[in-house]
């Protein structure tokens, strides 16, 4: 019997899933696949939460398949190799995924697509994790954009409510069923640390508290946005005209994607070059302080601490804890983006890059270099009464709590004098 394979990545979901439609509409049983990508996995420790997340998710789409007598077929292995004892054991007459923009997931499709090529297989990709991908809005000369709000600007003018209308289409699954495989079988263990559902009721006012971290005033949807267990067209379906700060914020995934596309470069190199003269301090017992949330800067502290316990942090929050860490410490923004990127629930490579590179004023439409945030003011601003950063350092007006690791304005100072020599080097 011919099959079409429907290959998961970050689009775990069986509803407005637009491969997975295609795949229903070809007139073939579709086979439902998800890869445990070993490349990937190698990297990550046994306990991490993203996996437990994309395990838990995973058993509940099995769960939904054997309703209708079929199945979630769930492998692990490097995927070109698992593909290839997919081509022994079923007959395939087509493959339906969506696209993944990253520099890796680039490449390994790449690979996969030859692969079945060989066989005379066509694997097709479909938008779904965007609205707009990355050669959709761009400059009238073809140019992509690098600053955001005339991309943001072009991306309104294109958009149009009723082309993203939720849709999920019927059809044959392969009625056979496969053993869900355990967390122990993968080689994880469960993670205390857990993935909250995404809320909307708040949007309202989100203008208005989003800053505020003591609010709890935020969606909780960019780590569902991350593995698709919602589809970006479903959540933008739902908005209304007054939401227009939340939708700029989900346009800025979407822009940071398509900088990462076009310059791909941005994944270890700054993305202006003319910051690469700064000569940064690197201090190896400095970081550990900021990892641990031991600065003696309260609201860095605050955020750390959430961040290593919840794998979440408050927008304004990494703003404040990324600018000192690059500006206060002079630390390379590599070594926070690569510290997010092992604790963030929500990580995704576009977004942790064009923010911690905004944050360090070396990429596109950056914060200016001389932009120091001042977190003590930033206290005042936006968490006046305390409330959050006492949930979090609870020691805070005790003996043990830590003075702060570096004065202010003499770290600004010897920031913007570093950042002036770096460029004045590259001029």
């Amino acid at each position: 019997m011919k099959v079409a394979v429907f290959w998961l990545r970050r689009d775990l979901r069986l509803e407005d899933n637009t491969a997975l439609n295609h795949a229903l509409e070809s007139g073939k049983p579709v086979l439902p696949i998800f890869i445990f990508d070993a490349n990937i996995l190698e990297e990550l420790p046994e306990n991490d939460a993203r996996v437990s997340f994309i395990h838990r998710t995973l058993e509940s789409i099995d769960q939904k398949l054997k309703e209708q007598g079929s199945s979630l077929l769930c492998l692990k292995g490097k995927p070109e190799e698992v593909w290839k004892k997919l081509l022994e054991e079923y007959d395939i007459a087509t493959a339906y995924t969506n696209k993944d923009y990253e520099p890796y997931a680039s490449k390994r499709d790449s690979a996969v697509k030859k692969l079945l090529k060989k066989k005379d297989i066509d694997l097709h990709f479909f938008k779904d994790q965007v609205i707009f991908e990355e050669s959709e809005v761009v400059k009238d000369d073809g140019k992509p954009y690098t600053v955001y709000t005339p991309y943001k600007n072009k991306w309104l003018s294109h958009f149009n409510r009723e082309e993203i209308k939720p849709r999920t289409s019927k059809g044959d699954f392969v009625q056979q069923t496969f053993n869900f495989p355990s967390l122990k079988e993968l080689g994880f263990t469960s993670s205390d640390i857990e993935v909250k559902p995404y809320q909307l009721n708040q949007i309202d006012d989100y203008a208005s508290t989003r800053n505020f971290p003591a609010r709890d005033a935020t969606s909780y949807l960019s780590p569902h946005l991350r593995f698709g267990t919602v589809s970006v067209r479903q959540i933008i379906a739902q908005l209304k005209k007054s939401d227009a700060t939340f939708l700029s914020e989900l346009i800025w995934r979407e822009f940071f994607m398509q900088i990462l596309f076009h310059f791909p470069h941005v994944v270890d190199s700054n993305f202006k070059p003319q910051y690469n003269g700064i000569e940064w301090r690197n201090n190896e017992a400095e970081f550990d302080k900021w990892c641990k949330g031991q600065t003696g800067y309260p609201m860095v502290d605050a955020g750390m601490r959430q961040l290593n316990q919840t794998g979440y942090m408050h927008n304004r929050v990494r703003m404040v804890v990324a600018s000192f860490l690059c500006k206060h410490l002079l630390i390379d923004w590599r070594w926070g983006e690569a510290y997010f990127a092992e604790k963030l629930l929500d990580y995704e490579l576009a977004s942790n890059n064009g923010n911690w590179q905004w944050s360090a004023g070396t990429g596109c439409d950056a914060a200016p270099y001389f932009r120091v945030f001042n977190p003590t003011e930033q206290i005042k601003k936006f968490d006046p009464k305390m409330e959050y950063i006492k949930k979090w350092v609870p020691e805070l007006n005790e003996f043990d709590y830590p003075q702060p690791m570096v004065e202010h304005k003499m770290a600004r100072e010897r920031a913007i004098e570093a950042y002036k020599k770096g460029l004045a080097r590259n001029n």
